[in-house]
């Protein structure tokens, strides 16, 4: 039930954002009572805050022991949330809740703990020799999710489900290729 639950909570903020968000229309998505959502969160803000960390996008401080196969597996991960059934929550995520004062608190810490996380992934990469000392890691990181994040708003409805992998694999490559040159 907690799944189904939030679930339609991304569904839900995706369609109204913050301003529409309300229980009683999660309820109704979710196919539950109210009473069932609230004896598990206490407000529409913890419910939604708790169901975008859950549901969406948390990046892992992952360590493959491979710069390459951990950038992979970050812009893999984004891909999946843009093109994947919730992605009108993540749009409005990226781009509403910095801009709401009940979310952006949270908000902010949220993205800092993942922005650390990553630059820590790209740090080991530099320190094992993956790339060369001299590498942005502002620039890798912001190149890769950006193009991530952009190839999701410009590419067309019909090229959704392409092979996320081999995309994501193919933007480390080119990336890190750069960062060799």
């Amino acid at each position: 039930m907690e799944r189904r639950v939030r679930d339609a909570t991304c569904r839900v903020y995706g369609r109204t954002g913050w301003s529409g968000f309300s229980i009683e229309a999660v309820a109704r998505e979710a196919g539950v009572g109210k009473a069932s959502i609230y004896l598990r969160w206490t407000d529409r803000k913890n419910l939604l805050v708790d169901s975008l960390v859950t549901t969406l996008a948390t990046v892992a401080d992952v360590d493959t022991g491979s710069l390459r196969e951990d950038l992979r597996l970050i812009v893999t991960h984004h891909l999946r949330y843009y093109f994947g059934d919730l992605k009108e929550a993540a749009f409005r995520m990226a781009t509403e809740a910095s801009l709401t004062p009940e979310l952006r608190e949270t908000w902010d810490t949220w993205r800092e703990s993942q922005a650390l996380a990553a630059r820590a992934t790209v740090r080991r990469g530099i320190q094992r020799g993956d790339v060369p000392a001299d590498v942005s890691v502002t620039l890798v990181l912001d190149t890769l999710l950006g193009g991530a994040l952009m190839h999701a708003l410009v590419t067309p409805q019909a090229m959704d489900g392409a092979d996320i992998e081999e995309l994501a694999a193919s933007m480390v490559d080119f990336v890190l290729a750069a960062a060799h040159a």
